[in-house]
């Protein structure tokens, strides 16, 4: 049975595998792809499902689909086929625009421990876009449910597997922190906190220099984690960590928004580049931003 474009989606979604959609939103001339023609193409820069036209219109599709899987931007790319093809002096026809959005896999927040600032992180972080693993034996669904996955039956941690791209928050109440700890190192993902006292905190640091993580590594940790926000509940606390988690995720500076320089732009959104037919000698050229929001 051919799969549908829902399907194609469902299936690198639950892969975790970045993506792109790209959508036929006008044509003029001649050509073989009509407006709404969609394809989807693979982190590898190929189209595992539908098309925009031949050879020469997918080539620039597919170069520019990788270049917003890189950025997790928007694009809009005028394709010029009215131009000659491989020096044969035949011309593909007239033009359209392509509308590009890439998917990215949401990152996973790993939530080592429970009580009610781990219950309030799982809450928020589900809120602002993340998948949420909980790992605690004392996890349930009544107290977590924005989890997107409960771990009950992990003492010695090895399920907690995070890639690159994720966010590891151990909030274990002192309660195997430090063991958590270092095998989160060990895996290197892209955020590491602990949420404890300064004193706890420092007798977790000790406990991993002596485990003979180098200083380096250990300065990827975040002990204490969050924001200066002055927060002193556990609700508050928990926007204080993903606060800081979405700061990094999205480039922030952590300053307040009237501290920052005016640019004259109200937001960013969708580029629009104009290309020719997308072989090899053709090469894109840049055009100034287009007001429109976007969502990665």
């Amino acid at each position: 049975m051919a799969k549908e474009i829902i399907d194609v989606l469902m299936e690198l979604r639950q892969k975790k595998v970045p993506h792109a959609v790209a959508t036929v939103v006008e044509v003029i001339g001649s050509v073989s792809a009509k407006t709404g023609s969609k394809a989807v193409i693979d982190q590898d820069g190929g189209v595992v499902w539908g098309w925009v036209g031949g050879s020469c219109a997918e080539s620039a599709v597919c170069q520019t689909g990788l270049q917003c899987m890189a950025t997790g931007e928007t694009t809009v790319i005028d394709v010029d086929l009215d131009d000659e093809v491989l020096g044969v002096g035949m011309p593909c026809g007239g033009s359209m625009r392509v509308y590009v959005e890439p998917i990215r896999p949401k990152p996973t927040l790993w939530i080592m421990g429970h009580g009610r600032i781990a219950e309030c992180i799982c809450e928020v972080g589900d809120l602002v876009g993340l998948d949420v693993v909980v790992n605690d034996p004392s996890a349930t669904l009544v107290k977590f449910p924005s989890a997107a996955r409960l771990v009950t039956d992990d003492l010695d941690y090895q399920e907690l597997k995070p890639g690159p791209e994720d966010f590891v928050v151990i909030a274990t109440q002192h309660k195997g922190d430090h063991e958590s700890m270092r095998r989160a190192l060990a895996l290197k993902p892209g955020y590491i906190a602990l949420i404890a006292s300064r004193k706890r905190a420092g007798l977790v640091m000790d406990y991993l220099r002596q485990e003979g993580f180098p200083e380096d590594e250990l300065a990827k940790v975040v002990a204490r984690a969050g924001l200066d926000l002055g927060a002193r509940t556990p609700e508050e606390v928990a926007v204080s960590v993903i606060s800081e988690i979405i700061m990094l995720r999205r480039g922030g500076s952590g300053l307040r928004l009237q501290q920052l320089p005016r640019t004259g732009q109200a937001f960013a959104g969708a580029r629009t580049v104009e290309t020719t037919h997308g072989c090899e000698s053709c090469a894109p050229a840049g055009h100034p931003a287009v007001p429109a929001e976007a969502e990665s």
